[in-house]
């Protein structure tokens, strides 16, 4: 072996004696030394996932939720009820609710739905209350121009306006007034009855009885005349 062959390489702090009794050309050990440096250098820390390079998932931008836009008219409960119905295979359970819906700015409405699940059933009677609205001329006080009375069913509802009062009503047709937009109005249930559904009925009854400030004006002077006349 020659003398260039039994020198040692030296590999950082290591030294790498060659192979006796082999013949080794300088070229060779060099590119060897080269490998082992390019293996053993220190790499780069890769970054953790959710952090720099990983920290955007272009496929999650782009299902980002719409923002909900809110709906023109508000609900509220006024009743649900489980109903139960017997047949030949057992009982059978469903839901009956009744819904009070309004914009608050004059139109409102009641509606009664029933299924087998809540959410379905709210949704229904949401549905019918919207069909069945009704627009109540208002003031500028957020009241009626004068007093009005109805009856549905075995529900009385007497309502009249209460400038500087707020609203001053219960149960169900206080929910009826507010969904409505009044401020400034009364209310009281003349009946006995209890039931939710007959007195919101007979609320939305006696506002859709109310007439604009100017034209109820019109039929008091026209109603005073024909006492004069008589």
């Amino acid at each position: 072996m020659t003398d260039e062959t039994n020198t040692k390489i030296n590999e950082g702090d290591e030294t790498i004696p060659p192979a006796e009794g082999v013949d080794v050309p300088v070229e060779a050990v060099a590119a060897v030394a080269a490998v082992v440096a390019e293996v053993s250098a220190p790499r780069e820390e890769e970054a953790p996932r959710g952090r720099g390079r990983f920290s955007k998932n272009p496929r999650r931008a782009s299902r980002s939720r719409p923002e909900r836009v809110k709906p023109e008219f508000d609900s509220r409960i006024i009743d649900i009820r489980r109903v139960t119905r017997v047949v030949a295979g057992g009982r059978r359970f469903s839901f009956s609710v009744c819904v009070v819906a309004g914009n608050r700015r004059g139109s409102v409405g009641v509606g009664m739905g029933k299924a087998g699940d809540t959410a379905l059933a709210v949704e229904k009677a949401y549905r019918t209350a919207l069909k069945h609205r009704v627009t109540v001329p208002l003031t500028k006080d957020g009241t009626i121009a004068h007093e009005v009375k109805a009856k549905y069913s075995s529900g009385i509802v007497f309502i009249y306006p209460a400038i500087g009062r707020g609203v001053v009503a219960g149960g169900a047709v206080r929910d009826v007034l507010e969904l409505a937009g009044m401020h400034n109005i009364g209310a009281k249930i003349l009946s006995p009855s209890k039931n939710k559904l007959n007195i919101a009925q007979a609320a939305i009854k006696a506002l859709s009885m109310a007439r604009p400030a100017k034209e109820n004006k019109r039929d008091t002077n026209t109603r005073m005349k024909t006492n004069d006349t008589n």
